[in-house]
């Protein structure tokens, strides 16, 4: 029996990582694709990359949103309702014909995305064998990173070679079988929540939390000042032809693949706040290296896989460290890290565009991706020394008590 239900709760690990390719795969297929894109509805690039800020709004609306009122419900059932919610709208998105029928279907697009992390994370912590929540929540996650060694690549080439539309086609696909999977393989589960959103908001109030969240969209910030900027960086600053970018992009996949599992190493070997601590301070590091080490041609390739690990090293600890946080409304306070988590993606294109705006070179994204990074470390230093105060507090308490 025993053996059964671990065979049960493997499947349903496993229909949460499909679900999870799906999501990194639309989320990041159309940068490959924008230029496509903008040649077929006559509009600028620029204003094509409204797309992916339509997406990222979507998610960081629809995370509190849709955890919120699905709350009532049982969690397997709101997942299939999410992942529903996803196929249908990514299958519409290859068909929309206009800037503003694309825009509009992008930000629905992007609504259930924080949700479905943020519940998926909390299920597969549960469905985990004790002591091993964060390999769990690593697999699901695993599915984001493999999205973009094999989903991205191709869909940008599909897309490329013949028109646009098949990426997201593709992606309803991938919707598809995780909704299929969340069906069949899912377990029964209790409530979203046990609370109410009434209550569940009061989350909130948690100085910790939001201590988190702000250390989310900060720390991560300095990966994707770097990953914004790294077709540039292949071709301009380390001289490769356009086509290398491509499997650049590819080994960035494969970095982002081994550091999810690496971060769910050091969050089991020294507890989440610590393998926070530990990925910034590489995040640091590598980052500085790599100004350095860009004009190498080989030195640069190198470069990506270590950055793509060192990046999605502190996903799972991020998010171990929020649900811990959130206590009493752990699927509220997980999607809300999916939010801060794409604001992360938001904010670190946006600072590391200003200085190359400003002439300093691609390298100079680097720097800022550094000193985002760097932030992060003192925002989680703070965070682990007001815990340790905490706790000092409660013992004298309970000595003089």
């Amino acid at each position: 029996m025993k053996k059964v239900l671990e065979s049960s709760n493997k499947k349903a690990l496993i229909a949460l990582a499909i679900g999870g390719f799906g999501i990194g795969m639309t989320e990041f297929v159309i940068m490959g694709i924008l230029p496509d894109v903008a040649n077929a509805l006559h509009i600028s690039i620029p204003k094509a990359g409204h797309f992916i800020a339509a997406y990222a709004l979507g998610v960081v609306i629809g995370a509190p949103l849709l955890t919120g009122i699905g709350g009532k419900w049982p969690a397997h059932k709101v997942l299939l309702f999410l992942m529903l919610w996803f196929t249908v709208f990514n299958t519409l998105s290859a068909f929309a014909e206009s800037y503003e029928s694309l825009l509009v279907v992008r930000f629905l697009s992007g609504l259930p995305h924080g949700a479905f992390f943020g519940i998926g994370a909390v299920v597969a912590g549960k469905l985990a064998k004790k002591g091993k929540a964060a390999q769990a929540i690593a697999t699901m996650m695993a599915g984001l990173t493999v999205a973009n060694v094999i989903g991205v690549p191709l869909g940008t080439y599909f897309g490329h070679e013949y028109d646009w539309s098949i990426a997201f086609l593709l992606v309803g696909m991938v919707g598809l079988l995780a909704l299929l999977g969340v069906y069949f393989w899912m377990p029964q589960l209790a409530q979203s929540s046990t609370q109410g959103f009434a209550k569940d908001i009061k989350v909130f109030k948690k100085p910790r939390l939001w201590g988190l969240i702000l250390l989310t969209t900060i720390g991560t910030g300095g990966f994707f000042a770097w990953y914004s900027y790294i077709a540039p960086l292949i071709t301009e600053v380390a001289g490769h032809e356009e086509s290398v970018v491509g499997y650049a992009m590819i080994l960035t996949g494969l970095g982002m693949v081994f550091g999810n599992f690496l971060g769910a190493k050091l969050t089991e070997k020294f507890a989440p706040m610590n393998a926070i601590l530990i990925a910034l301070t590489l995040m640091v590091t590598v980052l500085l290296a790599n100004t350095f080490l860009a004009a190498d041609k080989i030195a640069v390739l190198v470069m990506t896989f270590i950055i793509g690990a060192v990046g999605f090293s502190i996903s799972t600890p991020l998010q171990m460290a929020i649900i811990r946080a959130s206590k009493g409304s752990e699927m509220l306070g997980s999607a809300m890290n999916q939010s801060a988590f794409n604001m992360g993606n938001a904010s670190g294109a946006f600072l590391a565009g200003l200085p190359i705006a400003m002439g300093y070179g691609y390298t100079s994204a680097d720097f800022v991706g550094a000193a985002l990074a760097g932030a992060g470390v003192m925002i989680a230093g703070l965070i682990v020394l007001s815990g340790k105060r905490i706790l000092v507090k409660r013992r004298r308490y309970v000595l003089q008590h």
